[in-house]
């Protein structure tokens, strides 16, 4: 009898608690391509290569001075505290549950202004799968609207309906995002030794040349090189993440970093910078290649597959950043709707729900008044500084949790070596790299239309956005205090 009440018990506390609800269902080779999927962008290599042969040396200082730290300070944190949430509950531990709530709010609403900027270089890059009139296609507000929104569905769907369903279309993402790209750099190789490339480089020109558009893309490199702690905020759905999440982030990393700056250096042998789009250039110089060597075939099968790619890239964003208003929406600074899980495919449906209507309004009000390109820098610039200030709060809570007995005590952490002086200085290097990279993206590139509006536009987004989540969080405050004076009543 007893055992049978014990059943009883165990089976209602699953069921209190939605965590406990939520199914393992993503492996090694899941994690690792999800972490591509979220990182590996096309449009960074294009817009690096617009930016010209100086985004080589951006690269590898991005490299050193950001990516390789913040790959081990994730690396550290989520092996000592891989809980459903990832960031968010790692600056609650380190500094409290307002900290901890600015965190989150920032790193969910980033997707808002993220989405659409991600989908309209996505849509533009899938013009080029009719081939060379691709590019006149890649321009039209109309078709961009469609694809984009067309996009978000797909992601949102098999996300809704689960993991074991959705981590495919990552999967799938992240392959079909890495192929085009080694068959960029295959086409890029053939050519240079054939003909040469039509854009000298020397070691004088690789390095980067200061001006406006390079102020502001630095914050755009430094950008292209996060998502790798995204996959932590789905710690309870990771097989053995301790594990998992370590070894998944190593391996991605080193693949990454090597594809950015060759990719780069592919897209300039092919094509001159100021003739590469920001968002669609890699595929206009696939075309280019292809025709060059008479393979035309494979500048459309290139853009089918990276069509495939950036669904998969929508999709790992759209399923780990849905887990951080869940978590949130769990401890109740959030509306309760936020913290359910579907009673059938058990997916945090709603916060999913929400997250897809934002982004598909700021998608179509990006497009009032504006260029396309102005559209889309301004959207790629609200999202960065939303998006870095918690990175600000993962990397001090680096520092602060460094100083915790339970450290070195944990058999399973992966440290940053050097004890508490190596954390201060990995940690510092991101910080001041992540500070950076927020004051650059104030400023607009050379070419906006008005660039005393577009600064208002990314400054009051970003400040209304804040405003927004501030607004919530003190109304769970009250919610929750009202709760417990109801209970000791």
């Amino acid at each position: 009898m007893s055992q049978r009440g014990s059943g009883v018990n165990t089976i209602s506390a699953a069921a209190a608690n939605p965590i406990a609800q939520l199914r393992k269902e993503m492996g090694f080779w899941d994690v690792l391509f999800f972490n591509i999927a979220t990182v590996l962008g096309p449009r960074w290599i294009a817009a690096a290569a617009h930016n010209g042969t100086s985004s080589i040396s951006l690269w590898v200082i991005a490299a050193v001075f950001f990516f390789v730290p913040s790959a081990m300070i994730i690396n550290e944190l989520s092996s000592r505290f891989p809980e459903e949430g990832g960031l968010y509950v790692w600056a609650k531990e380190a500094f409290g549950d307002f900290h901890g709530f600015v965190a989150g709010w920032n790193y969910w609403i980033y997707t808002v202004f993220y989405f659409p900027g991600l989908l309209l270089a996505s849509a533009s890059m899938s013009a080029y799968i009719i081939g060379e009139g691709g590019g006149t296609l890649a321009q039209n507000r109309t078709f961009l609207l469609l694809v984009s929104l067309g996009l978000l569905l797909v992601a949102v769907i098999l996300n809704i309906i689960g993991l074991n369903i959705g981590k495919w279309l990552q999967n799938a993402g992240g392959v079909s995002t890495y192929v085009p790209l080694l068959t960029l750099v295959l086409i890029a190789g053939i050519v240079w030794l054939r003909h040469g490339s039509v854009t000298p480089f020397t070691w004088a020109n690789i390095w980067p040349v200061w001006n406006w558009d390079t102020v502001n893309f630095w914050s755009q490199i430094a950008f292209a090189f996060t998502g790798l702690e995204l996959v932590s905020a789905m710690s309870a759905e990771v097989r053995d993440p301790r594990r998992t999440l370590p070894r998944a982030v190593f391996a991605a990393g080193a693949l990454i970093a090597l594809m950015y700056t060759a990719g780069t250096v592919a897209v300039l042998v092919l094509v001159p910078p100021p003739d590469v789009s920001p968002t669609s250039g890699v595929f206009h110089a696939i075309t280019v290649g292809a025709i060059v060597l008479k393979i035309g075939f494979v500048g459309i099968l290139a853009a089918i597959l990276v069509t495939v790619g950036n669904a998969g890239g929508v999709g790992s964003t759209v399923a780990g950043i849905a887990r951080v208003p869940f978590v949130v929406g769990i401890d109740r600074y959030l509306p309760k709707a936020f913290g359910k899980i579907h009673p059938r495919w058990k997916t945090p449906y709603v916060s999913i729900i929400v997250q897809a209507v934002a982004s598909g309004a700021i998608l179509l009000l990006s497009q009032i008044s504006e260029t396309t390109r102005g559209a889309y820098q301004g959207l790629v610039d609200v999202a960065i500084i939303l998006y870095f200030i918690p990175f600000l709060y993962m990397f001090a809570a680096a520092i602060k949790l460094a100083s915790r007995k339970d450290r070195l005590e944990n058999p399973h952490a992966v440290l940053i070596p050097g004890g508490n002086p190596g954390v201060w200085i990995v940690s510092g290097m991101a910080f001041a790299v992540t500070l950076l990279s927020i004051i650059v993206s104030l400023f607009p590139p050379g070419d906006s239309s008005n660039r005393g509006l577009f600064l208002i536009k990314v400054v009051g987004s970003t400040l209304a956005a804040m405003a927004l989540g501030l607004t919530l969080y003190y109304r769970g405050v009250r919610a929750k205090r009202k709760d417990a004076a109801d209970a000791t009543d």
